[in-house]
């Protein structure tokens, strides 16, 4: 990590690179890159007040700090009786004479005495002078009596006031992205709004002269723009606020103009195309001139042209142009930069670990981003098999599977059999 400087200095490219004495961004490994995009971007994103109904999938802004202890009172976590422990014999049964009823909302005033018992149902207050909740599943009934079987746990079936959660202790972080639980959770606080970051804006276009919008006819050597769409919907996904500047043609001054409408309008832009070896002829000057940049060749498969850097106060990715290296490079380089620029906590993708059922090809001194299915074996255990097909360019395979197989830079050719870590699909694309 770059030193930190003066209070408030952000590092720039050149000063992180530096920290990396073998940086060479002709073959700079994956987790190299990710290092540098991480310390490069900061939080953007000021905050709005919303109703909770509204914040779902939202990034916290503030701590939540709870209002009122939950839950509020001493309840029953059963439908039984309650009782004193006291009454209840450890050899022999107990009888004991029911005198009330406690019902949620609706809590008794009357306070027990030896050898009597309050029928109570789940969530009621617990009554003066009872420590214990005993199930009615074990409790035999005669008129106003029961009969209590030996051996009963003193203490049991009883949720303490506080149990859950203290008044004045945090409930939920700064940085946590809101779930339908987290949701929930702040109405049963009586939490009408919550302070949220706002949504990240990025703006995106797609390069070449190649390339055309869906409605355009298509010419010889000319195909349908699909990255556009699949970066769109990769937005969405992860809460972000996709602005489209729709494909721009191989020119100088065309591609310097959707930079700076980008930079003007965004927090972050993303390219697809136009950052590979013969195609970054004009990029590379054109992005000099307007801000800091690195041109990478990543030592990954498939993905392997990206392009990193910042224009004024917006942080641009230039990815590949095939397809599937756009997926790629957008989950592994992308993902994570776009999450803490919206102020979210470290949100890393999850590895499950699963052995493969094909042999896979790889070669060493590069990390790998195969195609796979994962599915639940005969014996319990996670097993994954390759795609046949692994072209970058081939986007069905990306559709057909259900999970990326990462191969580490060391690793080789794995037989069938072996262990491998994979990154499922679901939740994610």
């Amino acid at each position: 990590m770059a030193a930190a400087g003066p209070k408030g200095h952000q590092p720039t490219l050149a000063e992180l690179t530096g920290d990396h004495p073998d940086y060479d961004p002709q073959a700079l490994p994956a987790s190299q890159a990710q290092a540098i995009i991480a310390a490069f971007v900061t939080p953007c994103c000021g905050l709005e007040q919303l109703p909770i109904g509204d914040a779902l999938a939202r990034v916290l802004g503030a701590d939540v700090i709870s209002p009122i202890d939950v839950p509020a009172y001493d309840n029953s976590a059963m439908d039984g009786y309650a009782v004193r422990g006291s009454d209840l014999a450890a050899t022999a049964a107990s009888r004991l004479r029911v005198v009330a009823r406690a019902l949620a909302g609706q809590p008794t005033k009357v306070e027990i005495g030896a050898g009597e018992a309050i029928r109570i149902m789940t969530g009621a207050v617990i009554p003066t002078g009872c420590d214990t909740v005993v199930v009615q599943e074990v409790v035999q009934v005669d008129g106003d009596f029961i009969s209590i079987p030996p051996g009963q746990r003193i203490g049991l079936h009883l949720r303490r006031r506080g149990e859950d959660l203290r008044a004045g202790e945090a409930a939920l972080s700064a940085g946590k992205i809101l779930t339908p639980a987290d949701i929930g959770l702040l109405a049963s606080l009586g939490i009408a709004t919550v302070a949220v970051r706002r949504r990240l804006r990025v703006a995106f276009f797609s390069t070449g002269n190649e390339v055309r919008s869906i409605g355009e006819p298509l010419a010889a050597g000319q195909l349908y723009d699909s990255n556009r769409y699949t970066i769109a919907a990769m937005l969405r996904r992860l809460g972000a606020e996709p602005i489209d500047l729709g494909v721009v043609r191989d020119d100088p001054q065309a591609l310097e103009d959707a930079m700076l409408e980008a930079s003007r309008r965004a927090d972050a832009i993303i390219s697809s195309g136009g950052v590979s070896v013969g195609e970054a002829d004009y990029t590379r000057p054109v992005l000099k001139r307007l801000g800091e940049f690195d041109f990478w060749k990543l030592a990954i498969r498939p993905g392997r042209p990206m392009a990193f850097g910042r224009i004024g106060d917006a942080c641009y990715f230039g990815l590949p142009g095939n397809p599937v290296a756009v997926m790629i490079t957008f989950y592994f380089f992308a993902r994570d930069a776009l999450l803490r620029m919206m102020g979210a906590s470290a949100q890393q993708l999850p590895l499950v670990r699963a052995r493969t059922l094909t042999a896979l090809r790889k070669l060493p001194g590069r990390t790998e981003y195969q195609r796979g299915f994962l599915q639940l074996g005969a014996d319990g255990a996670m097993e994954v098999s390759g795609s046949a097909s692994q072209g970058s360019g081939v986007l069905r395979s990306m559709s057909e599977a259900n999970c990326v197989i990462v191969l580490g830079e060391r690793q080789g050719n794995m037989a069938a059999g072996d262990p491998v870590d994979c990154v499922a699909f679901h939740g994610l694309i």
